[in-house]
């Protein structure tokens, strides 16, 4: 990836703050943070919460801020809650209350968030180990499920200008069956990269994200390495999520006023060739693709933040291109549409907006607006032209809701047109390594996300989640736009398109999760997971039950809430 190396050593010459490394994105983790800002009602300028993830010094400053002008955290919940994101971050914070009682053997947890760390001023390292051990039940065919995670993270600073980040894990696990039935369609383990079988239906996989970070400025850092990102401040993002595995990234974020505007570069596996049956990963190397993005979001007033975005998926290997790289996309500022036209590109361009209001304290709603292909003259005609492709988003999050402490509420809707996303090669499409870079159900459907959460004591969070969703799934003949690893110069027909054609599908999904802290970051969780699918048009219906338990050590919980 010589085009990446040669930009980082430009800037690295700059490197000379002291900087952060990022909190790893985990749902849970990441609403603790959130519902703060949400609660004080207003715009905190320490993080914009919908470029993900937050580096760990913003975090301490986001949270003593409101700690000293708002008081928010007056509940021994919240208490708990605030000291546990300054304890998990205590290089930036110095909390006392990190301390521990007795460590183990003299030299392990001095800290409570930490097993092993050194804090010096020209190195400053911390190591802690981790573990996922589930079983699990599903009742109707009485198949025991399991996953085994066990692994290493280390974070650190080195003279306190150069950050670094590593988390490795060797992971084996038996999944539902209707994600088995998924990878007997589609070679790929959802969230992760090369597998292969283990067992009795098992899959076996490693995984590694690992960056280096760097401030070249006060206001400007940059991050290399292989990790997700995600864009928004729903339970879905429509515009970059965290669903397919982490890639090769190169990062710059520049933050001053009001503004925030990220540039990343990502190098991605344009396919993973394997096995259609699930007998895991192909064994040569894949073909290469790009995807360049920004985002500019701006804080206007003390409510609401607003978000543009554009990025462009693009590789050499496309035979118009010439295996030629278009250095142009490396430009952080210029639109890429001007360049597609300017070349005659036919590289897949993706636009849109998302925005954050504060309605009033305790109340926010949120949104985004995607275009991947969009011509108003074609809507107002109602023909259903295929490519009028877009995506819309919309939710709102109400906290302590009722008066009660720590009942946090959310509802979110998501509709995706047919081929919003496809492109007419496998080097445009909106995909990495065969998954969605955006929505883990494609396009051609509509969902309702409802969540609620509630925290009774400091260590014991409930969580229940309801998704419904309608989506025109494709056959292996025919492409109706849900797949976006499909040509969508395949398609069934150029009008009379509308969301849920193809094999109409309803999925119903239920997840009830009980998790007790044991410790700092050590979780024992409690789960019941009911899922019913049914396509009439087929014949087929797929109900199921799992129950499972569930021992965490620093890693956050794996879903399959698709």
């Amino acid at each position: 990836m010589k085009h990446l190396s040669i930009i980082l050593v430009l800037f690295q010459v700059g490197a000379a703050m002291a900087q952060s490394t990022n909190a790893s994105l985990n749902e849970d983790y990441y609403h603790w943070i959130d519902r703060y800002e949400t609660k004080a009602g207003r715009i905190m300028p320490q993080v914009f919460t919908s470029v993900k993830p937050y580096k760990r010094d913003a975090i301490v400053e986001f949270v003593d801020s409101l700690q000293l002008n708002d008081n928010l955290f007056n509940s021994s919940v919240d208490q708990f809650n605030y000291q546990y994101l300054r304890n998990d971050s205590w290089e930036w914070s110095r909390s006392e209350a990190n301390q521990s009682e007795r460590p183990v053997f003299r030299h392990l947890y001095k800290k409570k968030s930490d097993m092993l760390y050194s804090d010096l001023p020209e190195f400053d390292i911390h190591v802690n180990p981790v573990l996922y051990t589930s079983i699990g039940n599903v009742g109707q065919a009485g198949e025991s499920l399991y996953l085994n995670s066990r692994g290493v993270e280390i974070r650190g600073m080195i003279d306190r200008k150069i950050g670094f980040y590593t988390f490795l894990t060797d992971n084996q696990a038996r999944l539902p069956l209707y994600v088995r039935g998924g990878i007997a369609q589609n070679p790929v383990v959802p969230h992760e990269g090369f597998w292969k079988t283990f067992k009795d239906n098992g899959v076996d996989y490693f995984q590694a994200r690992a960056y280096i970070d760097f401030d070249i400025s006060k206001h400007i850092y940059m991050q290399f390495g292989h990790d997700k990102t995600f864009i928004g401040n729903g339970y879905r993002s429509l515009i970059f999520s965290d669903y397919a595995p982490p890639t090769l990234f190169l990062r710059t974020n520049v933050k001053v006023w009001k503004l925030n505007y990220l540039f990343q570069l990502n190098r991605v596996a344009a396919d993973a060739p394997g096995s259609i049956g699930g007998s895991g990963s192909g064994k040569r190397r894949y073909p290469e693709k790009f995807m360049a993005f920004h985002h500019a979001s701006i804080n206007i007033g003390k409510k609401f933040n607003l978000g543009i975005f554009e990025s462009v998926v693009f590789s050499p290997k496309d035979s118009l291109n010439d295996n030629t790289f278009d250095l142009s996309y490396l430009n952080p500022v210029i639109f890429y549409r001007a360049i597609e036209q300017q070349f005659g590109s036919s590289d897949n361009v993706i636009l849109g907006m998302d925005f954050k209001w504060m309605v009033a304290k305790k109340l926010s709603a949120y949104g985004q607006v995607v275009f991947d292909e969009f011509l108003l003259d074609r809507l107002k005609e109602g023909n259903g032209w295929w490519a009028n492709k877009f995506a819309l988003q919309g939710g709102v999050k109400y906290i302590d809701a009722a008066g009660v402490n720590n009942l946090d509420l959310q509802l979110e809707a998501n509709m995706v047109r047919p081929y919003t996303y496809s492109h007419n090669t496998q080097f445009g499409s909106y995909t990495n390594y065969r998954q969605s870079f955006a929505h883990p159900l494609g396009a051609n459907f509509k969902e309702v996300v409802a969540i609620v959460r509630y925290q009774p004591k400091p260590k014991l969070n409930l969580i229940a989640k309801v998704i419904y969703a309608e989506v025109g799934r494709d056959t292996l003949s025919s492409n109706w736009g849900s797949d976006l690893l499909k040509s969508n110069s395949t398609r069934e027909q150029d009008f009379g398109n509308t969301i849920g054609q193809g094999v109409s599908t309803s999925i119903a999904y239920l997840d009830f999760t009980a998790s007790y802290m044991l410790k700092h970051n050590l979780f024992v969780d409690l789960k019941v997971v009911r899922r019913d699918q049914d396509a009439p048009a087929l014949s087929q219906r797929n109900n199921t039950t799992i129950t499972s338990l569930a021992l965490r050590w620093n890693i956050g919980q794996r879903l399959y809430d698709f």
